[in-house]
């Protein structure tokens, strides 16, 4: 009872402090505007938070997956940083002009620490007066300078990796002639983010398309949504004409289940070729490199390593054809009721869509997207934001009608971070190409909360995304 009594106290105590909270904020607006209101507003909450923390000890981890969903609400914007005064110059010497700023007004940027004056107090001589003062980097030229560093892959790393998967797939298609001679597959096509100039730090991926011939007539799609599954990613690849053109009319028969092309049947029949069948020594020996699959990975994958780079080769199995109105579908590695199912690729539609609006105004969107894809892969902790999600993200700033010229790539950057922020907010992420697919809705609430805190902590100092883990990324030659 006396716990009962304690914890309704408490609660009654919470309330009032955050009514005392509302009001110091709804005043603070009229005095001090804004951004003053958004500095009292945080300031608030911390102290709020240091009661209730004193109060109720609670896990750190939790405190902070709390902080970023409040605290974003309040976002300030960000200010000029105060330049350092200028050293006291003695009477007798001449007083030089401050340098004007490099900096837009509402850039961030910061000082190197030698701005300050010496600390032993002595006076310069006239020649240290007359020497240049040391420039302050804006974000935008951090921000092309971590581009430079970062993200452009060197073009003899990128014709190495193309030259290698040509290799593998003329060696792996001649195999797959041989060995299943009686399915029709079609020529296989090594593409991807590295052949579309879309590939951030290093060229270490490649997609290696594995097309089905399907019969003209045979063969109709089906919305995931309409299935027993209802994922509006996926689409059935339901056999027609069975009364005309009976079971066993088609190659593809065979991997049949329940009247659709089962993708897993497909994915099972390749997985045991590429691990078990394939001399893939005797091919990485003719090619010069080292050939694996990764047995490890739902994924149908091979690992390259060269001497100068390492590669991974995704096999992807895709059914396409006029039958499916330029539908391009993968056999991927789902679960539960989707497993025999087709995900929906939508890489080559985000690649053209976001080459055709860059082509309208000389914008820079693939270029930011490149940019997320590099920070994201240089913090562990934003791992899960994979080019999907980034992509979907450029795009619907894409739409927009802003300035979309590299002088405002560092604007661009932290607006497309304020919109991961606000999805995250409310765990949806749409599609750009299907509202109704969620591409968040397998995360977990505590995957969200620590890459939101992770956002919200970059978007106050947004220099401290661009300081990678070196580790991370490949040498180079």
């Amino acid at each position: 009872m006396a716990e009962f009594s304690q914890k309704q106290g408490k609660r009654r105590g919470d309330e009032g402090l955050g009514s005392v909270v509302d009001f110091l904020l709804a005043n603070a607006r009229l005095v001090l505007g804004v951004g003053g209101a958004a500095v009292l507003g945080i300031a608030t909450l911390a102290v709020k938070r240091f009661i209730d923390r004193a109060t109720s000890p609670r896990d750190e981890d939790d405190a902070k997956r709390d902080s970023w969903k409040e605290l974003s609400l309040l976002k300030p914007t960000p200010h000029r940083q105060p330049r350092p005064p200028p050293p006291p110059a003695a009477l007798s010497q001449p007083v030089l002009p401050l340098a004007p700023s490099l900096s837009a007004p509402g850039e961030w940027h910061s000082c190197p620490s030698d701005m300050e004056g010496p600390a032993d107090g002595a006076s310069q001589t006239p020649a240290q007066l007359s020497s240049p003062a040391p420039l302050c980097l804006t974000f935008q030229e951090k921000l092309l300078a971590f581009e430079r560093d970062h993200v452009t892959i060197p073009v003899a790393h990128v014709a190495l990796a193309k030259q290698l998967a040509g290799d593998i797939a003329l060696e792996l298609q001649a195999y797959m002639q041989s060995k299943f001679s009686e399915l029709p597959f079609g020529a296989l096509v090594p593409g991807g983010p590295l052949y579309d100039g879309l590939q951030a730090g290093a060229a270490d991926h490649v997609r290696l398309l594995v097309p089905l011939v399907l019969e003209p007539g045979l063969w109709s799609l089906l919305p995931g949504v309409d299935t027993v599954a209802r994922d509006p990613r996926c689409w059935a690849v339901r056999r027609t004409q069975l009364e005309f053109r009976p079971r066993g009319s088609s190659p593809w028969d065979r991997f049949l289940v329940g009247g659709y092309l089962s993708s897993r049947s497909l994915l099972e029949l390749l997985r045991k070729a590429l691990t078990a069948s394939v001399n893939w020594p005797a091919i990485g020996s003719l090619l010069g490199c080292l050939i694996r699959p990764n047995v490890a990975s739902a994924e149908l994958l091979l690992e390259v390593q060269h001497e100068y780079l390492e590669l991974t080769l995704a096999v992807l199995v895709v059914v396409t054809g006029t039958d499916f109105y330029d539908h391009h579908l993968l056999a991927w590695p789902l679960e539960g009721l989707a497993g025999n199912l087709w995900l929906q690729d939508l890489y080559l539609a985000e690649a053209a869509r976001l080459r055709d609006l860059d082509d309208r105004d000389a914008g820079t969107r693939r270029r930011l997207l490149l940019l997320l894809c590099a920070v994201c892969r240089g913090h562990p902790a934003l791992e899960r934001l994979d080019r999907g999600h980034l992509t979907q993200v450029v795009l619907h700033l894409g739409e927009e009608d802003v300035d979309w010229a590299e002088e405002a790539l560092g604007e661009r950057f932290l607006q497309a971070l304020e919109l991961l922020i606000g999805s995250l907010e409310q765990a949806s992420l749409p599609c750009h190409f299907n509202p109704s697919m969620n591409l968040l809705s397998s995360w977990s609430e505590e995957d969200i909360d620590n890459i939101g805190y992770m956002l919200y902590s970059g978007l106050q100092a947004p220099e401290s995304l661009l300081q990678v883990d070196g580790d991370r990324w490949p040498a180079r030659f």
